[in-house]
């Protein structure tokens, strides 16, 4: 089974938040975790505003970026091609989705289509499950 992760998916599986402990565990079982590497951004600008917050300080920020890019090279990243963002574009016009959420939901749709093993889609944002849902991916359930 390959897990796609959408970033707040990705994120609880650094930063200790509800439905972490289920992100890390679906992580461990599955053969691959996947995610569209804009999650790479997008996990760092999360870490960024967690450290301007104040929830994490100095030292554990720059620990958790540092695990983070380690284990960066460890995911199936899907790149960006033009086939991907003209899906991302329609999918646009049907769903009332934020452009990378839609990148994400491109990515994880040509995953499974290209895929032999089944695609679990975790994501912890309420338009864009169930707009994956409305496609028919498998979700990871809370």
């Amino acid at each position: 089974m390959i897990l796609y992760l959408d970033t707040s998916a990705l994120v609880k599986a650094y930063v200790e938040e509800a439905c972490s402990q289920l992100v890390l565990r679906s992580m461990r079982s599955a053969t691959t975790s996947a995610s569209h590497q804009i999650a790479y951004v997008e996990a760092h600008a999360a870490f960024a505003r967690l450290h301007r917050e104040q929830v994490l300080n100095e030292s554990e920020w720059e620990t958790l970026k540092h695990e983070f890019m380690t284990d960066w090279e460890d995911y199936l990243q899907i790149g960006t091609t033009q086939s991907l963002l003209v899906r991302a574009s329609v999918l646009a016009a049907g769903f009332a989705l934020r452009a990378y959420d839609n990148v994400h939901l491109a990515a994880a749709q040509m995953l499974r289509e290209s895929s032999e093993q089944t695609v679990l889609f975790a994501c912890f944002d309420r338009k864009l499950t169930r707009a994956a849902g409305v496609l028919g991916l498998n979700l990871l359930k809370q």
